[in-house]
């Protein structure tokens, strides 16, 4: 046949589909989020997590070995205190356990890049996002709390801060509170397209932080809803955000695309535990190859205009990209 154009002349050998790949794929983009436990000697899996484990301070340095090993030299740390209130208390204490772990993790490893989720939920005994009014999360009184949850994880030694609470303001609050302290330089990266999803079922087992009584949809996102998604992650750009993030991952790559394309800042997306869950239910009854859905997920983020990447998988992602496999 006379066809001038042939797409799969550049697909005939492994090192042409490589050359001319459209996304590209680096292990500096890698977060990985870890759980640390108030305790001593705690290395605990996750039981709705196979393969994710709960640290004691006095663990976690032998997992971020492991990490660094691994290529992935940035973690997000979120912490389970040993008590909770009405306020969260645990969450901006000096000797809180987040607090702990960053310190620790500077101390042994100063090269490492540690992240602050800044948020109530795994502090407050009620479970939810915020200070109560009644049974409703009370917006702007929650600011002041997530102001200096952020502003204590910056002086244990967090290089940046992600408020995940879904607030309105609340970038807005930490960056004044930052910079009024001397932290100017400290990035922000947002949870600002955050959904109400049941893909975060695992997580709440895994930190103990599902609310005692009705659910989070007054504060994040309904999942019918796109145009809202850059209305919040326009506001928080306006509020000094550095990055903008999109959680979940797997279904909401549109959303994903959408932020990269209207916002002109570095884009995140979290690939959650329920995705991490699924993957490995699936793969431990035989049902797909864990290896190939790993990165076959993991490419259609970074494909979707992700710039930075939150997954549980981040070693084993970082592995492949070294195998040649992605990236």
């Amino acid at each position: 046949m006379d066809m001038k154009i042939r797409p799969r002349r550049l697909r005939t050998s492994a090192v042409l589909r490589k050359m001319v790949r459209e996304t590209r794929m680096d292990k500096s983009s890698l977060i990985y989020p870890m759980f640390i436990k108030e305790g001593t000697g705690i290395e605990e899996e996750i039981p709705t997590m196979p393969g994710q484990y709960r640290y004691s301070v006095d663990r976690m340095p032998f997992a971020l070995e492991k990490l660094m090993n691994a290529g992935v030299g940035s973690v997000m740390f979120f912490g389970i205190p040993e008590h909770k209130d009405t306020c969260g208390s645990g969450a901006y204490a000096e000797d809180g356990i987040v607090q702990k772990a960053f310190r620790e993790a500077k101390r042994q490893f100063p090269e490492l890049y540690c992240i602050g989720d800044v948020c109530m939920c795994e502090y407050t005994s009620h479970g939810h996002c915020g200070i109560l009014k009644g049974e409703y999360v009370d917006n702007d009184k929650t600011l002041d709390y997530l102001a200096r949850i952020a502003l204590s994880q910056v002086q244990s030694g967090a290089d940046m801060v992600a408020p995940s609470d879904m607030m309105d303001g609340r970038v807005g609050a930490i960056r004044n509170l930052l910079d009024a302290n001397g932290y100017q330089e400290v990035p922000i990266m947002s949870y600002a397209v955050k959904y109400a999803s049941a893909f975060y079922g695992p997580f709440r087992d895994a930190a103990g932080s599902a609310p005692a009584f009705g659910d989070r949809k007054s504060y994040q996102m309904d999942y019918h809803n796109s145009r809202e998604a850059m209305k919040e992650a326009l506001l928080d750009v306006e509020e000094g955000a550095d990055i903008i993030m999109v959680k979940p991952a797997m279904t909401y790559l549109d959303i994903i695309a959408g932020v990269k394309e209207r916002i002109q800042l570095p884009t995140a997306a979290y690939s959650v535990s329920g995705e991490y869950a699924m993957i490995k239910a699936a793969a431990s009854l035989g049902y797909v190859d864990e290896a190939a859905i790993i990165c076959e997920t993991a490419v259609s983020a970074y494909r979707a205009g992700v710039d930075l990447y939150l997954t549980y998988f981040a070693p084993e992602i970082a592995g492949f990209m070294d195998e040649g496999r992605i990236g």
